[in-house]
């Protein structure tokens, strides 16, 4: 065992010890689990998810799974109202595509009608200006793209039909934080025998409270009794039960937001020191499309959208340099 082995600890651990964490105990997120249902459709998600990374690990692909956008957290069992977060699922997307684009599969965990790897590009466009209707000779009509309106349409649908032909991109989808948390361990459960080949990215903005389904309101709640007074539990850390119980020799990497920058670098470490995991990505909201902090348990430093010419998101910066520790990954923890 290598001496960067040792320094991260033993993740298949139950109980705190001195190399596990000490919220590395399961109550609270057993708890969560146990207190809602599994959302429709959990089993048959899982075995896609495992029969999609077990076809491109036979072929020496590498599988990462990204999750993306905001979570909703309803506030009725049969839900009408509910508490969301912001989160267009732009920096899930981009981070997708570089994904691809470096020869990783990729499993895109994504909100319902957030933003998609390649749609992407379209957000700001409306569809129904970039098409054209074109007279052909004999009278009949087709349509056509308008090229000077999306210059660079014809570029993304070539990558994006190339990734749909090689089947490296499973799109798997949520709404609600429990819906989320669930196909999370899903998905962690299907890939743990991929071992060190697979990453988890994990940039869904995930909500911080919920509401247990035992103390939610059955039905709408009605407004002629007055404003509700709602009781929120703070969401158990998921990435204990990833790191520790669920895929214990992945490659991991979170995500840490904040808006005090004076708070930001020792909150990343903590993260990392808590939850004993490869990679926190560190950044400022108001600049976190243009600059963020790579902390690792060894090291941290700035990248920059301005560092690089010709760069057009910051995520390419991003899953460059992921890519290369990953590999370092394998190399230092993959099988002797």
């Amino acid at each position: 065992m290598s001496e960067s082995t040792k320094q991260s600890g033993d993740r298949n651990c139950q109980e705190p010890t001195p190399t596990c964490p000490q919220n590395a105990k399961k109550d609270e997120w057993e708890t969560f689990f146990e207190s809602h249902d599994a959302p429709p459709g959990f089993a048959s998600k899982k075995l896609q998810m495992h029969e999609f990374a077990q076809g491109h690990l036979k072929n020496g692909t590498n599988v990462v799974l990204v999750t993306s956008g905001g979570t909703a957290v309803p506030l009725e069992s049969r839900v009408v109202r509910f508490i969301d977060n912001f989160s267009s699922g732009k920096r899930g997307a981009s981070s997708a595509e570089y994904f691809l684009a470096e020869g990783y599969a990729v499993i895109f965990l994504h909100r319902h009608k957030s933003l998609q790897p390649y749609e992407r590009h379209l957000s700001h466009t409306k569809l129904i200006d970039v098409l054209d209707v074109q007279n052909k000779p004999n009278g009949d009509q087709t349509i056509v793209a308008n090229q000077a309106m999306f210059p660079k349409l014809l570029s993304i649908l070539k990558v994006y039909k190339d990734v749909r032909a090689s089947n490296s991109l499973l799109l798997v989808e949520f709404v609600m934080l429990q819906e989320y948390l669930y196909l999370l361990q899903a998905a962690a459960e299907a890939l743990s025998f991929a071992g060190t080949q697979t990453m988890f990215y994990l940039a869904a903005a995930v909500s911080d409270f919920y509401i247990p389904s035992k103390e939610m309101s059955e039905h709408k709640i009605s407004s002629s009794n007055g404003p509700p007074i709602i009781s929120l539990k703070v969401v158990p850390k998921m990435l204990t039960p990833l790191v520790h119980h669920w895929a214990p020799d992945a490659f991991v990497v979170s995500f840490k937001l904040e808006t005090d920058r004076a708070l930001l670098l020792e909150k990343a470490r903590k993260a990392l020191r808590d939850y004993n995991h490869e990679v926190v990505i560190a950044n400022i909201l108001e600049e976190r499309n243009e600059c963020v902090t790579i902390v690792t348990p060894d090291e941290h430093h700035k990248i920059c959208i301005t560092d690089s010419r010709g760069t057009r998101d910051i995520e390419e910066l991003i899953i460059k340099e992921l890519v290369t520790k990953h590999t370092v990954f394998i190399v230092e923890h993959g099988p002797e």
